[in-house]
């Protein structure tokens, strides 16, 4: 089992990203998920600094994105010459920058002589490299099918070298700047003699190579790297990043704090895939391109940074289902599930090349595109991708449904597929009250809000382009499927809909987070949905946090389940905008109040996901041990909540922006939101709690823009 990553600082630059303890070391054993990774390969995967042979004591650990500092002193340390160093004598900090162009981490480790008197020792500095598959270091798999060769030194430079089952060379090499006194094996000596209140310092820079011939294979010359210039470089990139997004400013310390982390996070998580850009599901496990994590992303981030839409629509649509292929889970019109671009992908080991098991990820396609025109008050993205929408419509008629019942259903195919294929894909997701696990096909309570939102939506885009006779018949299909589907999936005696329905029709009849996406979505009759709403927000289901995945009552409920009762930010955000949709606003102002004080825990941030343990039990929500952080729609879950209490309703094609019964929660008095963009105008706003409500104040506008206040 891999061990916990929960308290890994994690930097990331394009594709490259590094993980560490907090002390700045990679443990040298194997049950980690620790390392240096490149294309779904982990480079590095052990380091380990040594001051006398023995380990360092940290003091604090920080990181910014693309890079990190941690500080560091000793322990006591007795030396082969009698003398002692005592405890806290030294300092070292130890700073660490990612490099994407040259594919590089660079590191400065400074140690000073905080002692009154000199100092002389040794310092070893150990690395460790296996080449992993990224789904070997998750032990999904425990293949390495290529040659690791023997590391070895030249000319001061430490090399390791694997040759791929796939044709490829992946070469990891280590210089230093001064050169190592000594080396033993895979370990740089240094003997260090320091004056009192003297300081020096060691570089090190790792460097990654891919190539196709062993004649390719080099090592970088050996030298000391300007982080500072490199430093600076990256943060001109980051503040123009956040200078093109929606800025926020409130009289709340937290929900600022929250609000710029997630969007540098963002910012962080994108990667490039044949030179174009998207947003990374998440670090470690999934920085790649993932159709629904990155539909979902940018849907969340249309409010601050539209573009991400329209950069991952189109990549989206480059890999769009062209036939019908079992082992990947392909049938035409389908949007991918997800992309992998290392060895074991390459070797057809798994089936990621891309891999298409995903029930909802073409239907989110189209409900980001008609968001995103919306948004933009724009059609030229969608007369572009028009071929690709009728792709994809027709890929939920005819595939979608493959046994005919009128429902959107999965069912893996591919020997190395997901069983499940919603966005609960573990294995044990879908279940039943006996606690057995649901039969395939599987038809998804949240995935057939999903396909009404998207045709109710698209007809309204299809509306604009003139076609109206092929909106007419997308609103008609739309009705008929919230009609049957308000009649199929509702348990009277439960008062909720069930989580999925399976073989034969038998619904899965348990309470999950899932029914309340047809709040979401809008499919969900109004005379149900406060029933869902209130049981949904039941102690067995709220935890004081946020939803749970499942019913703490439910026979497989487990506060540690991935899917079974754990708390996922980004399903309290879509919940949370359901009851806004609905009226039902009370409700959506806990979720959004639990999710900003559950961030205060996490540094300011949210998790992919958090255990499902009572609030009341210990205070601060407890961490899932091997949750990526970063992750996309973690992230972007505050963002896309403040959007939902504030009440924003964008049409650029009227040039309007609606703001309906906005709401401050009770931490929050004034908030502004400036160059918030609807088509061509931006407009700066101000809200304010003024006695019992809340009051708007347009600041500014520019371009043509009619704001209106609407209290229903």
């Amino acid at each position: 089992m891999v061990r916990s990553i929960a308290d890994a600082v994690v930097i990331k630059n394009q594709n490259i990203f590094f993980l560490a303890e907090p002390d700045g070391e990679v443990p040298l054993d194997d049950t980690h998920g620790l390392g240096l990774y490149y294309h779904d390969c982990r480079y590095l995967n052990g380091y380990e600094m040594k001051l006398g042979g023995i380990g360092l004591v940290p003091l604090i650990a920080a990181a910014h994105g693309f890079g990190s500092i941690s500080e560091l002193t000793n322990q006591e340390t007795a030396m082969p010459t009698g003398a002692v160093i005592p405890k806290d004598t030294l300092g070292i900090k130890w700073e660490r920058l990612l490099d994407s162009e040259n594919l590089a981490l660079h590191e400065i480790i400074e140690i000073r002589n905080f002692g009154c008197e000199s100092v002389e020792f040794p310092l070893s500095l150990t690395f460790q490299a296996g080449f992993e598959d990224v789904y070997t270091v998750r032990q999904l798999l425990h293949e390495t099918p290529g040659k690791l060769y023997i590391p070895r030194w030249t000319d001061d430079v430490l090399s390791f070298l694997y040759a791929g089952a796939d044709k490829i060379y992946r070469s990891l090499s280590i210089c230093f700047a001064p050169a190592p006194n000594g080396q033993r094996h895979q370990t740089a000596l240094f003997q260090v003699m320091l004056g009192a209140g003297e300081k020096t310092s060691v570089g090190v820079m790792l460097s990654i190579m891919e190539c196709t011939s062993l004649d390719e294979v080099e090592t970088k010359p050996a030298g000391r790297s300007d982080l500072r210039k490199i430093y600076r470089s990256l943060q001109t990139e980051s503040k123009t990043w956040l200078g093109d997004s929606t800025e926020i400013a409130s009289d709340s310390l937290v929900l600022n704090k929250t609000m710029e982390r997630s969007l540098r996070e963002v910012h962080i998580l994108k990667s490039t895939l044949a030179n174009q850009t998207f947003i990374a599901a998440g670090v470690p496990w999934f920085v790649t391109l993932f159709g629904r994590d990155s539909l979902l992303t940018s849907l969340q981030m249309l409010a601050y940074a539209p573009a991400i839409a329209e950069q991952t629509l189109r990549l989206l649509a480059t890999y769009q289902g062209r036939k019908i292929d079992p082992w990947r889970d392909e049938e035409p019109g389908k949007i991918l599930h997800e992309m992998r671009t290392g060895e074991l992908a390459k070797l057809d080991e798994i089936p990621h090349t891309p891999y298409y098991g995903s029930v909802d990820a073409t239907i989110l396609f189209l409900i980001v595109l008609a968001r995103h025109a919306v948004w933009t008050g724009e059609l030229s993205l969608f007369r572009e991708l028009k071929d690709n929408v009728e792709r994809a419509l027709e890929w939920m008629d005819r595939y979608g449904d493959a046994n005919g019942d009128g429902y959107i259903e999965y069912q893996c195919k591919s020997k190395k597929g997901l069983a499940n294929q919603g966005w609960k894909d573990s294995g044990d997701s879908i279940v039943n009250e006996d606690g057995t696990l649901a039969k395939p096909p599987i038809s998804l309570v949240e995935v057939q809000g999903y396909a009404y939102f998207a045709k109710k939506s698209l007809a309204a885009i299809y509306d604009r382009a003139g076609e109206s006779a092929r909106a007419n018949e997308l609103r008609r299909q739309a009705q008929d499927l919230r009609v049957r589907f308000n009649r199929d999936f509702w348990l009277p005696e439960k008062g909720f809909y069930a989580l999925a329905l399976q073989k034969g029709g038998k619904p899965a009849a348990v309470l999950s987070s899932n029914a309340a996406h047809a709040l979401w979505s809008g499919i969900a009759d109004h005379n149900k949905a406060r029933r869902i709403a209130e049981r949904v927000m039941a102690e067995d289901m709220f935890s004081g946090w946020g939803i749970r995945t499942l019913s703490t009552q439910e026979r497989r409920y487990n506060p540690v389940g991935y899917h079974l009762g754990t708390v996922w930010p980004h399903d309290n955000s879509i919940i949370a905008a359901g009851f806004r949709h609905y009226g039902l606003d009370e409700f959506a102002v806990k979720i959004f109040t639990g999710m900003i004080e559950a961030a205060m825990h996490f540094d300011n941030t949210l998790p992919e996901l958090f255990s499902g343990f009572r609030r009341d039990d210990y205070g601060a929500p407890v961490r899932y041990p091997v949750a990526c952080h970063p992750q996309a729609w973690a992230a972007v879950s505050v963002p896309y909540l403040l959007e939902t209490i504030l009440g924003l309703v964008p049409d650029a094609f009227d040039r309007s922006l609606r703001i309906v019964r906005p709401i401050l929660p009770p931490f929050l008095n004034r908030i502004e939101l400036r160059r918030l963009k609807i088509g061509n105008a931006a407009v700066d706003l101000r809200f304010e709690r003024r006695a019992h409500r809340t009051s708007v104040d347009v600041l500014s506008r520019t371009g043509e823009i009619d704001v209106r206040l609407e209290s229903d």
